[in-house]
């Protein structure tokens, strides 16, 4: 991992501008800084998770050749580079950042999605958010004590994510991965539609549908129509808390979204 470089980098401690300036920028809807991994793929479906007055800034993480595996998770979370991703987000002052990574926030198991929280916030984010921390907020609103996963993962990560969801208090019923190694933005909604049926079960509270990576925004309502429960998906709840972070509701279908913002996280 190459050294941070200082060019550029933004200290949230410094004074910017004129108070008039400051007084203009107060009356402007704050954006969304969206920390992504190299290969993230799905930047238009964060889009239309977005409110139109809300500007989403996203940065890369930096490209490695790993595949996608418990490693590649680990190396993803590596403290440097979410701080200097953190900060290269940080000139169009948005209200929240955000790491857009499901495996990569939960794969160090509870401590260390708390560790991508706060060296967010050392780099200078004003509020942060993960994908996984979202993940939890929203199933404990929601009341979800029993949860079937369907993952585009391999079984080493998926086993990762019950592990996780495990220690935050939430027992996996039935998980089911596709077993990918890279490509997942290629992966259709059939294939996940698909996927999601097949690990549906009667003591399953809802579903959630892992990574950020995999396509899911038009499916949600009528996969909660035909199974009759909640169905959360990673760009679904990576929106719906880093929105909910600046006082915005995120636009799309789902139960998630109808549980009004003034409700607190248990």
């Amino acid at each position: 991992m190459p050294a941070e470089l200082s060019v550029g980098l933004v200290d949230p401690d410094a004074h910017h501008g004129s108070a008039s300036d400051t007084d203009e920028a107060s009356d402007e809807t704050p954006g969304v800084g969206v920390v992504a991994p190299f290969d993230f793929a799905l930047d238009r479906e964060l889009w239309r998770w977005a409110p139109d007055d809300v500007s989403l800034y996203l940065t890369r993480l930096p490209f490695f050749t790993t595949p996608v595996t418990v490693e590649m998770a680990v190396a993803v979370g590596d403290r440097r580079a979410v701080r200097r991703a953190t900060r290269d987000v940080l000139t169009p002052r948005p209200g929240v950042v955000t790491f857009a990574c499901t495996s990569g926030s939960f794969v160090s198991g509870v401590a260390g999605e708390f560790v991508l929280r706060r060296t967010m916030i050392e780099a200078g984010a004003p509020e942060a958010t993960t994908t996984s921390g979202a993940l939890v907020d929203a199933l404990h609103l929601l009341g979800v004590q029993n949860l079937a996963i369907a993952t585009p993962y391999i079984a080493a990560v998926t086993d990762r994510l019950v592990t996780y969801l495990a220690d935050s208090g939430v027992s996996t019923v039935a998980s089911e991965g596709l077993g990918l190694l890279g490509n997942i933005w290629r992966v259709g909604y059939e294939q996940v539609v698909s996927i999601v049926k097949a690990v549906d079960r009667p003591e399953a509270d809802a579903l959630f549908i892992s990574c950020t990576n995999l396509p899911t925004y038009d499916i949600i309502e009528p996969l909660e129509q035909a199974l009759g429960k909640p169905v959360i998906t990673a760009n679904q709840v990576t929106m719906w808390a880093s929105l909910r972070a600046i006082g915005r509701q995120a636009v799309g279908g789902g139960r998630l979204l109808e549980v009004p913002l003034q409700r607190s996280v248990a």
